[in-house]
């Protein structure tokens, strides 16, 4: 089988799904929904087709670069550039030639608003000539962005023009179907696969979350994280930290040209204001390190305005931190309100403060959830469970769509 996976190249969600299937024997291609140059280390066994790249650091042997390859990476950089200027549209061109080149059973996009309009581009152009399409709705892809003007129709088009649709939630199986789509929808599970659950049970201490004092807050602070926010919230918990717990910033958003970002700057102020410590955790470390802090935790803390089921939550369930979550994500379709999880608006610092107080102060609550999250972490997300699932869902398309017509 010859999969053509048009999804970000330097996206560990990417990553992860890619790599449930990496071993199976097949011919698997990658085109860059963002043409950026950057290759994701933890990709395996797959062709890579960039325009231009620079030098590749880390990258495994069996991964295969195709493009123009640069002396570095800015050079890489000022050619993208010169062609998006010149020939703006001409990543469509190369992916309408990769496909007549390779000829893939299937095209499958993650995320719609590059993947899957890059992929709508490629088919108005190729018509009854493209390979049947399977469309995945990351976190916010028709959840928020279908309720913009700007997408409205895009989103529409796509659904209209898939074969096949998949996502992690089934609200997203909802709005898609109110968006207009009425063919086969795939198997719902994570998008970022499930958990070595022998890796999980080693990395678990003895100690209960009422016994720790680590507090763990998601740093996303940009058109959809609200991390400032729960900053703010924990600042009027601030009676109830200080001398008692520490929090620690994860996935904080940081910009080349902005060495200091509002998140960081509001993390420096909360710590001078409450003299509760805080910590930035660095953007370059290992998961099973950020698995290790969930697992020091007592509550971790992720908010935005909108998501679909967030990987922060699940590692929160595995690790035994009890999670506080904006209800603007799935995460009431994996937690129970009130018993294994607390869900509040995302944009509202006097509920979460509410919130974060009262899963402080009742041991009972947040020692309860750590042993009935996991029981469901065992249950649906043991990793080996949900890879079979996914070779499962690719069988079921080629075996019963794709095998038996011909798009060249």
């Amino acid at each position: 089988m010859k999969i053509l996976f048009i999804a970000f190249s330097q996206s560990i969600h990417t990553s992860r799904w890619i790599s449930q299937i990496s071993d199976q024997g097949w011919n698997l291609y990658l085109f860059p929904s963002l043409d950026n140059g950057e290759t994701h280390k933890d990709l395996r066994n797959i062709k890579v087709y960039h325009s231009f790249y620079g030098r590749q650091e880390r990258i495994n042997s069996t991964v295969k670069l195709h493009g123009l390859p640069l002396l570095s990476k800015r050079a890489a950089q000022a050619a993208r550039l010169f062609f998006r200027e010149v020939f703006p549209r001409y990543r469509i061109g190369q992916l309408i030639r990769m496909i007549r080149k390779i000829k893939p059973d299937l095209v499958h996009s993650m995320e719609f608003q590059a993947g899957g309009y890059l992929a709508l581009e490629g088919k108005k152009i190729l018509g009854k000539k493209f390979p049947p399409w399977i469309v995945t709705n990351w976190g916010s892809d028709i959840y928020l962005f279908g309720r913009l003007d700007k997408h409205k129709a895009k989103i529409r088009e796509v659904l209209a023009s898939c074969d096949f649709y998949s996502c992690e939630c089934q609200r997203d199986v909802k709005l898609a179907k109110d968006y207009g789509f009425t063919g086969p929808i795939l198997p719902v599970f994570p998008n970022s696969g499930g958990f070595d659950l022998e890796q999980i049970k080693k990395l678990h201490t003895n100690t209960p979350p009422s016994k720790r004092h680590l507090i763990l807050l998601k740093g996303y602070q940009n058109w959809a994280g609200r991390a400032l926010v729960g900053l703010r919230a924990l600042e009027r918990c601030a009676d109830l930290l200080k001398g008692s717990y520490e929090i620690a910033l994860c996935s904080v958003l940081e910009h080349p040209l902005i060495p200091e970002s509002d998140v960081k700057i509001a993390a420096e102020l909360f710590t001078k204001a409450t003299g509760v410590p805080l910590r930035i955790i660095p953007n370059n470390t290992a998961h099973q390190e950020i698995l290790s802090l969930h697992g020091q935790a007592r509550l971790s803390l992720g908010f935005s305005i909108s998501d679909a089921i967030s990987t922060f939550v699940l590692e929160a369930m595995a690790m035994g931190a009890f999670p506080i979550q904006s209800w603007t994500s799935c995460a009431g379709e994996w937690i129970k309100d009130g018993e294994t999880g607390l869900l509040v608006p995302p944009e509202d610092p006097e509920i979460i403060e509410k919130a974060i107080r009262k899963a402080l102060t009742d041991d009972e609550l947040v020692d309860k959830a750590a042993v009935k999250n996991f029981s469901l972490v065992c249950e649906k997300l043991d990793q080996k469970l949900i890879k079979q699932k996914m070779i499962n869902y690719y069988q079921l398309v080629y075996q019963n769509y794709v095998s038996k017509k011909t798009f060249y």
